[in-house]
């Protein structure tokens, strides 16, 4: 509703508190009935809505501590309205039947806007605000994290109140086109200005509102594998096996394939192992067999056991086993013992795992092939002279 205004001036002003006050007792003599059942009526909006707020305060008691639902949002949602909102809407449901003054119809639907706009910015904060703790929950309550939640907070606020402050103006019939056009400017300015840390504020709430990881989860990245120890407004720390914290930010972080290996519930053992081909065929045949019964007896579970190519020394064969565990502790000692198992099986099956060996051949100015080892001149069969013993 767009309302038009005049020159606000002391003589106008002076004249408008005159015509009010010379109206007002006429109006009210003259439809005091009307005036008796619009206020019963607005006291029993007033009592409704107060008993929807405190409706919503009751949902929000019923959820867990510290567990953020669809509950508590919208139950904290409706225990944010403000008694100013409460009282200027059922004052607007019975203004026109009581037949007000045009100055005073005039003054409720002013004060109506405002309440209307800042009650609804109020609502859209809550719920934005609702949500960012719904996603959040289960976080560990770092400093860090709580700094940055606090900051997106205050941004989320001055920019809804911002808006709210616009629609107001509008409609009271303030012009706001230079107003929004400065406002659009200076965004722009501070946006260039800090787009490296704007960047990497976004890149907070994708973290946030994503959760690729967590406070707590072991990831890795390029060449680096750690356990997150904050999720802050502009970087996350993680913390490497070998000590080392490694502080990257937020936006060159999601930039990179990031593997989250906390939920990892299984390693896989990957061995490729080559027999030599003068290996009777008869063991060929049971190699399968040999290399899966291997893995069983050491606790894991062999996933893929066979041949997977003709190698340039060797016959190669593939050996995939499963830990069922996550934990390294675990799979390296299981790895250690398929590898130990196999070398005994091989030598108690007489088994060759040949190496790759390259020998080299030179040739003499005249073409003749060169030897890479010493001729081996011929044996010569000596006669024992006569007398002699052979």
């Amino acid at each position: 509703m767009l309302l038009t205004t005049t020159k606000a001036t002391p003589s106008h002003f002076n004249r408008q508190l005159a015509t009010f006050f010379g109206d007002t007792p006429d109006w009210i003599a003259d439809h005091w009935l009307s005036i008796l059942i619009a206020t019963g009526i607005a006291a029993g909006i007033v009592l409704v809505l107060h008993t929807l707020r405190s409706w919503g305060m009751r949902l929000c008691r019923r959820s867990e501590p510290g567990h953020t639902n669809w509950y508590t949002i919208f139950g904290r949602t409706i225990a944010r309205t403000g008694n100013f909102f409460i009282l200027m809407v059922a004052i607007r449901l019975v203004v026109g039947y009581a037949q007000t003054p045009p100055l005073l119809d005039k003054t409720v639907s002013f004060l109506f806007t405002i309440a209307t706009a800042f009650q609804a910015a109020i609502w859209v904060r809550e719920v934005i605000f609702g949500l960012i703790e719904h996603r959040t929950r289960g976080e560990n309550a770092s400093e860090s994290l709580s700094s940055a939640i606090g900051i997106i907070r205050l941004l989320i606020s001055i920019a809804l109140f911002a808006i709210a402050l616009v629609m107001v103006l509008s409609n009271i019939g303030v012009n706001v086109t230079g107003l929004i056009a400065g406002l659009g400017v200076g965004g722009i300015a501070i946006g260039l200005a800090a787009q490296g840390i704007f960047g990497d504020l976004i890149a907070a709430l994708s973290i946030l509102f994503d959760r690729p990881f967590r406070v707590g989860d072991n990831i890795k990245f390029d060449q680096t594998q750690g356990t997150v120890e904050g999720i802050g407004l502009k970087s996350t720390r993680v913390r490497a096996f070998d000590g080392e914290l490694h502080v990257i930010s937020n936006r060159q972080l999601l930039d990179k394939e990031i593997q989250n290996l906390t939920d990892r519930h299984k390693i896989r053992l990957l061995f490729k192992i080559g027999v030599a081909y003068e290996t009777p065929p008869d063991i060929l045949d049971r190699l399968p067999q040999i290399l899966k019964e291997i893995v069983e007896a050491n606790g894991a579970t062999a996933v893929r056991h066979g041949f997977s190519g003709f190698g340039a020394s060797s016959l190669d064969y593939e050996l995939i086993a499963e830990v069922a565990s996550g934990d390294w502790s675990i799979a390296h000692p299981t790895r250690d013992r398929i590898a130990t198992g196999i070398l005994r099986k091989f030598a108690e099956e007489g088994i060759s795992i040949p190496y790759p060996t390259q020998t080299a051949f030179t040739a003499a100015p005249d073409g003749k092939l060169i030897m890479p080892y010493a001729e081996v001149q011929p044996v010569r069969r000596v006669d024992s002279a006569p007398g002699e013993n052979g």
